[in-house]
């Protein structure tokens, strides 16, 4: 098993005389190289382009979460739907997301990441459709089926093509305009719901995955994918373009080269149960970690039911959930909001500082709401897209992204039995978990920035690979 190692010494290799002359260069010619060679780059237009259409498929997926909240009413009025058939609707989303989730891996590897991309728009927008000239519940479902289904494909695509297609200097900055996106989706969402029929905003919700699906003639593949699949000269020139046409990819390209056919020798499988090998034990635990902590810190009971917890502690629904959408992309503190929220709903209970209490409840859902958006609720899907080697991201990420899904509605699904039991303890209890995640970060999470995805994943290798000697 000790050919496992071969990965990040191979890398470590043919890496080490750059690393050597960008650390101890002297000046001249040797600093220059180290520059030159560096993996940096600034934005070239293509490159800010090919990220706009990708996360055009990030605002879908804010679509989609943010248009079960403002349509109730008129869905449940104009098709006389009982409660329990609205709630249908609003969580058959979640059962199509597992299905796409389980399914994205496969799809982007065999066809690519525009493929999956416009794959999954075609689903979005036929299910948009269903949901805006809907006459009966099961049209409804329907839709909404094929609308999460779409979804669950672009929440791994999406991540992993922008960090695919981004130099090391610029990935982390590119990667999280996808959460900002699906942040805008779903706060968009929110207030035209207000002005529009709920027919009106599924056919609204048509637009941005059209945006996608044209915009995907206009822009490359991802290199990494093309080489991965042995196009080599169309990697390379994909890589060309995206970089500008006066930069020197040579050494980019060489690195991706290199590292994927080793990868390849090396990997006799990808399928989802060579995911659980030792080897692959420190990028899956961090993976599947952060998507754990990611949904059991509480971000769907405070995004699926903030108006309600604004009632129970005593302050108004509809002013809290505005100034939810205004704060939507700032601030910070996902544990801090938990236990305000905690706070608010502890003093209730002892009959202390019950004139401000509610204030809790208010500025702790708007810290988690603005902390999430920055913070946890991209943060996984960016080290998901860059922990796994080329051979296993499909797989890897088909599980990373059902594991996402399926918390996310364990955690929407119980939120109600665990306010019964305990308001306080519930969310003193998503408080702990955030700040359990602190320290995971701290501890296993890999430094991603400033280094290429193949010295990220050859970094991880050793780490792997020493019990393998034993």
């Amino acid at each position: 098993m000790e050919e496992e190692g071969e990965i990040s010494k191979s890398l470590i290799e043919k890496q080490s005389p750059q690393l050597l002359a960008r650390g101890h260069g002297n000046g001249g010619e040797g600093e220059e190289e180290g520059q030159k060679n560096d993996g940096c780059s600034s934005a070239s237009t293509i490159l800010v382009l090919s990220t706009m259409v990708a996360v055009s498929g990030s605002y879908v997926f804010g679509t989609a979460i943010g248009y079960s909240s403002p349509t109730q009413s008129g869905i449940m009025d104009d098709l006389s739907l009982s409660v329990a058939q609205y709630s249908l609707f609003g969580s058959v989303l979640t059962i199509g997301a597992m299905v796409g989730a389980v399914m994205s891996g496969r799809i982007a590897d065999y066809f690519g990441r525009r493929g999956l991309m416009g794959f999954a728009e075609a689903f979005c927008i036929i299910g948009w459709l269903a949901i805006a000239f809907a006459k009966v519940s099961w049209w409804l479902d329907a839709g909404r089926l094929l609308v999460g289904y779409g979804m669950g494909l672009l929440s791994y695509v999406v991540p992993v093509f922008i960090a695919e297609i981004t130099p090391k200097n610029l990935r982390g900055a590119f990667t999280t305009v996808h959460q900002l996106m699906i942040c805008f989706g779903v706060s968009f969402t929110y207030l035209i719901g207000s002005f529009v029929s709920w027919r009106i905003l599924a056919l609204i919700g048509t637009v941005p995955c059209i945006i996608q699906l044209l915009g995907l003639f206009f822009i490359p593949e991802s290199p990494r994918w093309l080489a991965k699949i042995g196009r080599g000269k169309e990697c390379e020139a994909a890589l060309q373009l995206l970089r500008g046409k006066h930069s020197d990819i040579s050494d980019e390209a060489a690195a991706i080269r290199d590292y994927t056919e080793t990868v390849e020798r090396l990997s006799e499988s990808s399928s989802m149960f060579e995911l659980f090998q030792w080897k692959y034990a420190h990028s899956l635990i961090v993976g599947v970690g952060l998507m754990v902590l990611q949904q059991f810190g509480g971000v769907n009971a405070i995004a699926f039911y903030a108006s309600s917890i604004f009632v129970s502690a005593g302050f108004s629904g509809s002013v809290g959930t505005i100034a939810m959408v205004v704060v939507q992309v700032s601030a910070a503190g996902t544990g801090l909001g938990c236990f305000l929220v905690a706070l608010s709903f502890l003093l209730q209970g002892l009959q202390v500082w019950t004139h401000i209490s509610p204030l809790f409840a208010l500025f702790g859902v708007l810290i988690y709401t603005g902390s999430f958006s920055l913070g946890m609720g991209g943060i996984p899907w960016v080290i998901m897209s860059e922990v796994f080697p080329i051979n296993m991201k499909g797989s890897a990420g088909s599980l990373v992204t059902l594991i996402s899904w399926l918390g996310s509605w364990i955690v929407s699904y119980a939120f109600n039995f665990l306010m019964v039991w305990s308001s306080s303890g519930t969310f003193f209890m998503f408080s702990g978990i955030c700040g359990v995640t602190v320290v995971f970060v701290m501890k296993l999470v890999p430094e991603t920035k400033g280094r290429t995805l193949e010295e990220i994943q050859a970094s991880m290798n050793p780490f792997s690979g020493r019990r393998d000697r034993f």
